[in-house]
């Protein structure tokens, strides 16, 4: 029986469409899996009728990341430490902004794809599916999002999570309100995943709001649930929500930490100087842009685990918006 291009694609482990590429559009199929899918080829006696053999890809000297939302100073330090990396190895680097827009994201990749050797995809929310059809286009790694088989870099928010919920029911808080991120975020996942493991360990009931857009608006929006639902501490999706549940709370007159204690995550450099300053998640956004570049090169010198995920630490940091719930003080 003759060989398929079915045949190349099990022994390969790729996708028919890949196979396909990897012969006749080579530029837009990443170095390494090309290597395999030829070595399939060869070893299974496969010979693509006409189609131009692919040579080794010329490196342009230029990486790409796209971000979900350039507005966000959360983004701006990742791209501060995606820039440094990139410098010590005198790479330039391309940036986009995809609005947290799925259909934008793939758009902008494969744009990208053509005149960069890689990109860093920040924050997707492409499904799992999608993001392993661009990574068979270029040398792809994710950052604050994990999909097996594509190389990554995470912020540990569970155990971020985790450390939030630790901290207030130390303080004697036995029921707070968590105000969550968008409903296809991977983040807000996992910060669920933390705050449900903790809260049952603790005894702490948690009531979710939300979705909520990750912008001080969704704040406004979610202090009146939340108080609404008579919790002592609200935990926010990232800071901007908790800025924005901040300034609804004040607008209301209910003083933090006093009345209600809040924590924020990502701990923006507005969190130290808001009034007061917010007790928060740090993220090691710059340390996550510096990894992530650091995996891309390897990958494009073949010196990198395209299978590697790389989890970063992530602490919290105590500030003015938390203290023991009122009731408990007055018995105190």
């Amino acid at each position: 029986m003759s060989v398929t291009i079915h045949d190349v694609a099990r022994r390969a482990n790729v996708s028919i469409s890949t196979v396909s590429r990897a012969f006749t559009s080579p530029d837009l199929v990443r170095q390494q899996t090309r290597t395999r899918v030829l070595a399939a080829a060869h070893e299974l006696g496969y010979h693509a009728a006409g189609a131009p053999q692919p040579g080794p890809a010329v490196r342009t000297g230029h990486i790409g990341i796209v971000v979900s939302d350039l507005g966000n100073p959360f983004f701006t330090g990742v791209l501060n430490g995606v820039q440094a990396r990139a410098r010590q190895d005198d790479i330039a680097v391309l940036f986009a902004n995809s609005d947290e827009d799925p259909a934008t994201e793939q758009n902008l990749v494969r744009r990208m794809a053509k005149q960069v050797d890689g990109v860093v995809l920040c924050s997707p929310s492409m499904t799992d599916d999608q993001l392993r059809v661009l990574a068979g286009q270029t040398t792809l790694v994710l950052l604050n999002r994990e999909v097996p088989g594509i190389p990554s870099i995470v912020m540990d928010a569970a155990d971020g999570m985790r450390q939030v919920i630790e901290h207030l029911a130390a303080l004697g808080h036995r029921r707070c309100a968590y105000l969550g991120g968008p409903r296809a975020s991977w983040a807000n996942r996992a910060r669920r995943q933390g705050l449900a493991e903790t809260a049952d360990r603790h005894g702490t009931e948690v009531v979710e709001f939300g979705p909520f857009p990750p912008v001080f608006e969704g704040g406004l929006q979610g202090a009146d649930l939340a108080l609404a639902a008579d919790v002592t501490a609200i935990v926010a999706y990232n800071d901007l929500v908790a800025f924005g549940a901040l300034a609804r709370l004040n607008a209301r007159g209910v003083p933090v930490p006093d009345e209600v204690s809040l924590v924020g995550f990502d701990d923006l450099v507005f969190a130290a100087i808001s009034a007061p300053p917010l007790t928060t998640i740090a993220m090691p956004t710059e340390a996550a842009g510096r990894a992530a570049v650091t995996i891309l090169l390897g990958l494009l010198d073949g010196e990198a685990d395209e299978h590697t995920t790389q989890v970063l630490d992530t602490h919290l940091i105590v500030r003015a918006t938390t203290a023991p719930p009122a009731l408990a003080r007055r018995r105190a």
